[in-house]
């Protein structure tokens, strides 16, 4: 048997992958983090246009055409594609590649400390755990 679900608004049984209530044509799609990534076999330049369409259950084309309109509004198409390619991952299961670039930079500014150079910061040991602007003892 298919998995089913309730509808949040008329309470009928719908199927799990259900966008659209049958019985109340609402929208029942929710925001899924496991549907965002860019990995479809309808991606062009970098699946960011796709990957929103099937998050948001929208048509792919409107979604293509908001972000060309979307460009001559002050060039946010092309700021707002590159953002969402910047925090959406590839596959399922993915970092997007904004948490692979704070990895990989965490990586190299410890690798330029070198070994046994502890942390700075408010807690570190070389201040007494002192809060920043509070006098000194």
């Amino acid at each position: 048997m298919d998995a089913t679900r309730q509808c949040p608004y008329c309470a009928e049984t719908v199927r799990a992958e259900a966008t659209l209530c049958r019985h109340c044509r609402s929208r029942i799609v929710g925001l899924d983090p496991a549907r965002w990534h860019r990995d479809h076999p309808e991606r062009r330049v970098a699946g960011v246009a796709t990957a929103v369409a099937h998050a948001l259950a929208l048509p792919l084309g409107g979604v293509r055409l908001g972000f060309i309109l979307l460009t001559f509004f002050h060039f946010l198409g092309p700021a707002l594609y590159g953002a969402l390619w910047l925090v959406i991952p590839f596959a399922p299961g993915d970092e997007p590649p904004f948490a692979r670039a704070l990895a990989r930079a965490r990586g190299l500014v410890d690798a330029a400390r070198g070994p046994g150079t502890p942390a700075r910061g408010p807690s570190g040991p070389e201040d007494g755990g002192r809060v920043p602007g509070e006098p000194r003892p």
